[in-house]
């Protein structure tokens, strides 16, 4: 390679480093396509993923501030060069596009282009994406061999080997990606089927029982007043308890307040919530903890949310406290209560495992770890480990 050996290297495994640390979709394309324009030294990069009709489903660029990516408009169709890379699956290196007999033209505020690169990304025999360069930066070393018109210098042959190997290793990236969000999608189904249980077994009850009382401050109404009236006092207080169980439950359904909060508010407002609808007192603390790729955090969420559970119904529990700290190069959730505790062999034996198993998978979906401390009369500890933060 044109870079050297060494650094050639370097570079290449950085960037498949990065393209393997995440498991969103959307960040996945983001880094293939920063690290495609950086390690070729391009000026424009971009990866677009075909949908059924025509068009694209996603469609991400590099090197294009945000204010001109509004300006040039809706996304473009499968046409020309992008729809010969997704049909032919054959790359496309050219001196200058705008001389091409495909070339179509672009929207007034795009970007011009000269000498292009593309390569399609396949998974097997099916063509999962298009991500292609423009503009190779002139240097000093490349500066005499510039051909191509508006400083452009053109793309090699070594240029298009390296962007193959990115895009055989983007297409394995991607599909990790995709399988991911399948998977989170059937546990985002089992969180829901679980809260549908939860508000029949808790909320229902209560409901059951405010009309119950509703009833019975109804029949004493007229011949003693004052039992009607603590009859009524009663339908308040059930009444108040089942929409902090109705609000808790609408929270967890919600964990879109992660893109909108972050992780440390949502987690600190969930545990306000829990703390009012609870007798056992509900703490949480905060200690320099940044910004979590969105999968961990959802994972962080979901784990705390799945402890507080375990600690609030089943542990008979007077106080949970619930911690998001930075430790070392990770972020460590912890949730304690001084409840009834359990033995961990003897919850897997039974075959109950108060959610587990889910947490721990939860954990090492996102690369971290779960530890589990309990003994019978001595509470339990829950404390998830991941990197970052």
């Amino acid at each position: 390679m044109s870079q050297g050996p060494r650094s050639g290297l370097y570079a290449v495994s950085s960037v498949l480093l990065a393209m393997s640390r995440h498991l969103e979709v959307r960040d996945v394309l983001k880094t293939i396509v920063a690290s495609a324009r950086e390690l070729l030294d391009a000026r424009y990069a971009a990866l677009g993923v075909p949908d059924d009709h025509g068009g694209f489903a996603q469609f991400v660029v590099d090197g294009v501030s945000d204010a001109q990516w509004k300006a040039i408009g809706p996304l473009p169709r499968q046409h020309g060069i992008l729809a010969a890379m997704l049909h032919e699956a054959r790359p496309e290196r050219l001196a200058d596009v705008r001389k091409d007999p495909r070339f179509e033209g672009w929207p007034a505020a795009h970007p011009d282009m000269s000498d292009f690169l593309g390569l399609p990304i396949r998974d097997g025999d099916e063509v999962i994406g298009a991500l292609f360069l423009a503009n190779k930066n002139r240097t000093k070393e490349n500066q005499k061999d510039c051909s191509a018109p508006d400083g452009g210098c053109g793309f090699t042959e070594d240029d298009e080997e390296l962007l193959t190997i990115l895009a055989q290793h983007a297409a394995i990236a991607l599909t990790n990606a995709r399988l991911y969000e399948r998977s989170r999608e059937l546990t985002i189904a089992e969180e829901r089927s679980r809260l549908a249980h939860e508000l029949h077994d808790a909320v229902s009850q209560k409901l059951f029982s405010l009309r119950l009382t509703a009833q019975a401050a109804a029949a004493l109404v007229d011949r003693d007043p004052a039992r009607a009236k603590g009859e009524l006092h009663q339908v308040a207080m059930l009444a108040a308890e089942a929409t902090e169980e109705l609000r808790a439950a609408v929270i967890e359904l919600r964990p879109a307040a992660l893109d909108e909060d972050g992780l440390v508010a949502t987690l600190r407002t969930q545990i306000q919530v829990l703390d009012r609808a609870h007798s056992a007192r509900v703490t949480f603390a905060g200690h320099g903890v940044r910004a979590l790729p969105a999968a961990q955090e959802e994972a962080v969420l979901r784990v705390a949310q799945e402890a507080l559970h375990n600690a609030l119904r089943h542990s008979g529990a007077g106080r949970v406290d619930v911690t998001l700290e930075k430790r070392g190069t990770g972020t460590v959730l912890r949730v304690s209560d001084d409840g009834s505790g359990f033995e961990p062999t003897a919850i897997r034996a039974a075959g109950r495992h108060l959610g587990l198993v889910s947490m721990r998978d939860r954990s090492s979906g996102v690369g971290g770890t779960l530890n589990v401390e309990s003994a019978p009369g001595k509470g339990t500890t829950i404390e998830m480990e991941v990197p970052g933060g």
